[in-house]
C-alpha cells in the first residue's frame, strides 16, 4: 500500500514564510515607521528567523518596499472584485466610494503606512514601477467610469477621473488618519457604528453629488 505523503514543512512552502514575514512587519512598520522598525522584533513575530528574512527581502528597506506593494495590492485586489464593468456609472462610483471608506476603516495599519510614506516625500514609492503601475491602474477604472457617465449625460463633462479619485481617498484616508485627534477635540460619536454609517453615507452622497449633470436626482437609496 502505497504511504500518504507528508505535509510539506514550513520551510517548503516559501510563500507562506514571505506572507508570514510580510504581515508582521506590516504591523511592525505601521507603529514604529521605517526608521523605528528592528529586523529582529519582526522575526520574533514570526515562523522564520532574522536571517531568513534578509534571504527573502535583501534589506530592511526592500522589506519595508514589499510592505507598501503589498497593501496597495490588497485595495487594487478588492477593487477588481467590484466587477464594475457593465453597471451604472453613477451606481460604479457609488460601490467603489463605499468599497474605499470601508477598506480605509479596516485597515488602519494600511492608512498609517501611506502617512510615513508621506513623511518620507514618498521616496520609495517613487521608484517602485509595478506599483506605479497598479495605481495608473485603479485611475483607469475610475475613468472608465467617468467616461461612461459623461456619455450618458449622468455626469457633468468636466468630470476629472484623477480629481475624483483624490476626492474619494480624501474622505476614506481623513476617517483614519485623523481619528486620534478629531476624538480628542470633538468625541468620539463620529466613529461610532452610527456615526461611521453617516459617514459613509455622507461621503457618497458628497462625491455624487459633485459629479451628476443634475444633482437633484440624487437618490440616496
Amino acid at each position: 500500500m502505497e504511504k500518504a505523503s507528508k505535509p510539506r514543512s514550513w520551510k517548503q512552502n516559501p510563500e507562506a514564510v514571505r506572507s508570514d514575514i510580510l504581515r508582521v512587519a506590516r504591523a511592525e512598520f505601521a507603529r514604529r515607521g521605517l526608521s523605528g522598525t528592528r529586523i529582529e522584533d519582526i522575526a520574533a513575530g514570526t515562523k522564520t528567523s532574522k536571517r531568513m528574512i534578509f534571504y527573502y527581502f535583501g534589506d530592511k528597506q526592500s522589506l519595508y518596499e514589499a510592505v507598501l506593494e503589498d497593501c496597495y495590492s490588497e485595495v487594487r485586489a478588492g477593487e477588481a472584485e467590484l466587477d464594475l464593468e457593465g453597471l451604472p456609472p453613477e451606481q460604479a462610483l457609488r460601490r467603489l466610494i463605499e468599497f474605499t471608506f470601508d477598506h480605509h476603516r479596516s485597515n488602519p495599519e494600511f492608512i498609517r503606512l501611506v502617512m510615513i510614506e508621506n513623511v518620507h516625500e514618498a521616496r520609495h514609492m517613487e521608484k517602485m514601477k509595478r506599483l506605479h503601475d497598479q495605481n495608473m491602474r485603479a485611475i483607469g477604472v475610475v475613468e472608465r467610469i467617468c467616461q461612461a457617465g459623461r456619455e450618458s449625460g449622468v455626469f457633468r463633462d468636466d468630470v476629472s477621473a484623477l480629481a475624483l479619485h483624490w476626492q474619494i481617498s480624501a474622505l476614506s484616508v481623513f476617517n483614519v488618519a485623523n481619528r486620534a485627534t478629531f476624538s480628542t477635540n470633538f468625541g468620539t460619536t463620529l466613529f461610532e457604528e452610527d456615526g461611521q454609517d453617516l459617514l459613509r453615507r455622507t461621503a457618497v452622497r458628497s462625491i455624487l453629488c459633485s459629479v451628476l449633470a443634475r444633482p437633484e436626482s440624487f437618490d440616496p437609496t
